[in-house]
């Protein structure tokens, strides 16, 4: 079993930033994905950035050159640095985690609770 934990999520004014985290423990998992989604209300959930083991990020066309994707393989933790914060990137914001178990190298992917990220305008 992996845990994942977010935390970072907050009450902004437009054009301001935030700084969320994403921890994951799970001693019989390898790491390897780590993503970001949201969700807005009344919306499906989509891909906001991703990073893989080796640290080539990707990003959705909305976020890119405002959102920064960053990730500490020792910690196995990873971090959504968003600026330029506008309305629309209002959402509750979950980390995805995907992993292999050591010893029936099957693949599992777990999400966090979520955290709210609300942009005033």
């Amino acid at each position: 079993q992996v845990q994942v934990v977010e935390s970072g999520g907050g009450l902004v004014p437009a054009g301001g930033s935030l700084r969320l985290s994403c921890a994951a423990s799970g001693s019989a998992f390898n790491i390897y994905a780590m993503d970001w989604y949201r969700q807005a209300p009344g919306k499906q959930r989509e891909l906001v950035a991703a990073i893989s083991t080796g640290g080539n990020p990707n990003y959705a066309d909305s976020v890119k050159g405002r959102f920064t994707i960053s990730r500490d393989n020792a910690k196995n933790t990873v971090y959504l640095q968003m600026n330029s914060l506008k309305p629309e990137d209002t959402a509750v914001y979950y980390c995805n985690v995907k992993g292999v178990h050591v010893l029936t190298s099957k693949t599992h992917d777990y999400w966090g609770q979520g955290t709210q990220v609300t942009v005033s305008s």
